[in-house]
């Protein structure tokens, strides 16, 4: 019998600091205690690039546009250990209005390497340095 199979997508968001290495959105998820890249599950009839937009807008109050068709993908056991594939896109950042919520209640803008090393899993470090990779 196969296992269900879930969609999700996110983005990496990022905004450029003038005469600096750009910055880095990641969200700290109170349920699962975590700090993560923003994503979330694809609704009915929604492609991969629809949800990241629509996800980080709601998890991390960003919005923005993204990079040409970047994007890489990254597949785990969610924690009711079903199969899940998680299509990132690299998101340039034009505006922020992030308020705590249930699902997420702190955002951190960081440099990459920072970002990458305080990421819970590996798996999302990956994902933030491939996709920076093409800035």
């Amino acid at each position: 019998m196969a296992k269900h199979f879930v969609a999700a997508a996110g983005a990496v968001a990022f905004r450029r600091i003038p005469g600096d290495e750009p910055l880095v959105c990641i969200v700290h998820r109170p349920l699962y205690d975590d700090w993560t890249l923003p994503k979330g599950k694809l609704e009915n009839g929604e492609s991969n690039e629809q949800a990241a937009l629509r996800e980080v807008a709601e998890e991390a109050g960003v919005a923005g546009r993204l990079v040409e068709t970047w994007s890489c993908e990254t597949r785990y056991l969610d924690y009711r250990g079903r199969d899940k594939v998680v299509t990132y896109f690299l998101l340039e950042v034009d505006e922020v209005a992030f308020s705590p919520n249930d699902e997420v209640d702190r955002l951190e803008w960081l440099p990459p390497a920072i970002a990458s090393a305080r990421l819970t899993y590996p798996h999302d470090a990956e994902v933030l340095n491939s996709l920076l990779a093409h800035l």
